[in-house]
């Protein structure tokens, strides 16, 4: 295959990989709207809502290390078809349920299982095919895309999800999701995942390594990679951290400040516009040059927006002031997150070598997710004991000082030596 049959075969991929993307994540959370509506509504109990909750969360963190393990000893393409049609079983299987018998929490149940494990292979297979899929120039490109679909879902879904939930019948949704996951099906179908790959690891099965050696591998590939250690230790505390936010948000909002619920859900919505936003910039825009410099200045706004949302606790400001504040926080915040993820991802995409990619990325995903449950329960205990205020700028200077001490400037220039010549350089000329 010649150089620009290929590169028109990428441009097919960008684009054919963006739509099937939305339409997955789109159906997903539609669905997840609605599942949660139905949940509310037939049991009044948060309990209910709070394990359907765990039913989305717990079984993929538990999954991943051994989810990477696979997706690097098996053709992607097949695992990411795979997954997407045990997707579309599983909801026809809760469709089959609920004409037959009725919905149950036990059906519901099971199917988020199911979806979350689905939704965490494709995923990590996906992500761990972006450079046999698309030519290195535009794998920037191929992320902010990515994450451009995902942020579309996440603004549109609730708007579409409360529309069809009060006009069409449980059965009938979950007939349109079925729909959906179908034609990602035979996007997915159409694509070639190692049009780029120069590895052996997506054509042949390696039988001789067991899944425990293999993991094991993985581990000491990643203890090799300073950097990939960096990036890691980062993403667990950082996620830890953030916790102070993801719970004392909706708790100084509503609780403390007395925010309108459609006005919280403004709030909440302006974080997704911020992601999207930047994700459509970033797909326009050249690639970075420093991805680590730039991540590390996304994470440090990031501890400031954390910091900032405490200044209608300590200072009087009047109702509308304070929600354009926390639009324009929101709004910040959902831009340093797509800041931090798609520069760092390209690094990554391009320093892992391939047939270790599926264990990297599953190892990180586990890793960022792996103290998220415990900051949750701790901080919701902080702010029940200790002023809302406090909690979070205790938290958020603790925060900046993890990310300026494992992103200090000589880590930055080691990864990137040619900043420290580019800066060298520019000092001579202003001297001159």
């Amino acid at each position: 295959m010649n150089n620009s049959v290929m590169l028109k075969k990428a441009t097919y991929h960008l684009w054919t990989f963006t739509i099937s993307k939305l339409i997955a994540s789109f159906g997903s959370q539609v669905y997840s709207f609605a599942i949660s509506f139905y949940i509310l509504q037939a049991t009044g109990s948060a309990k209910s809502f709070a394990l359907n909750l765990i039913c989305n969360v717990l079984p993929r963190t538990l999954a991943a290390p051994f989810a990477g393990y696979i997706i690097d000893k098996y053709p992607r393409k097949r695992i990411a078809i795979i997954s997407q049609i045990a997707a579309t079983l599983a909801i026809g299987g809760l469709l089959l349920v609920s004409v037959t018998y009725g919905l149950s929490l036990t059906a519901i149940y099971i199917t988020t299982c199911i979806l979350s494990l689905t939704s965490m292979f494709s995923s990590v297979a996906f992500t761990s095919s972006i450079t046999g899929l698309v030519d290195e120039a535009r794998i920037q490109k191929a992320m902010s895309l990515n994450q451009m679909s995902v942020s579309f879902a996440a603004i549109a879904s609730p708007a579409v999800g409360g529309l069809l939930y009060g006009v069409i019948s449980m059965p009938l949704f979950l007939v349109l999701y079925m729909t959906a996951s179908t034609i990602a099906i035979i996007l997915e179908a159409t694509m070639k995942f190692t049009l780029f790959s120069n590895s052996k690891a997506e054509t042949e099965e390696k039988p001789k390594e067991s899944m425990w050696q293999a993991m094991s591998a993985g581990v000491s590939y990643l203890k090799l990679q300073p950097i990939l250690m960096t990036i890691i230790w980062i993403a667990l505390l950082v996620n830890f951290l953030f916790s102070a936010y993801q719970v004392g948000y909706s708790f100084i909002l509503i609780e403390k400040l007395k925010m309108l619920s459609t006005h919280f859900g403004f709030t909440e919505g302006a974080f997704a516009v911020g992601m999207l936003l930047l994700s459509i910039y970033l797909s326009i825009r050249k690639e970075i040059r420093f991805p680590l410099l730039i991540s590390k200045r996304g994470i440090i706004l990031m501890g400031v927006i954390m910091g900032g949302a405490t200044l209608p606790l300590l200072f009087s400001l009047s109702y509308n002031v304070m929600f354009g504040y926390f639009i324009i926080l929101q709004l910040g915040l959902g831009a340093c997150i797509v800041v931090i993820n798609t520069p760092t991802q390209v690094m990554m995409q391009k320093q892992i070598a391939d047939e270790f990619k599926g264990r990297v990325f599953s190892l990180v995903e586990t890793v960022a997710m792996a103290l998220s449950p415990l900051g949750m329960v701790l901080y919701g205990f902080l702010y029940d004991v200790f002023p809302a205020e406090w909690v979070l700028l205790l938290s958020s200077g603790v925060f900046l000082g993890v990310v300026l001490t494992l992103l200090r400037p000589a880590v930055i220039r080691k990864v990137h030596p040619e900043l420290a010549v580019e800066q060298t350089t520019k000092k001579r000329a202003e001297a001159f």
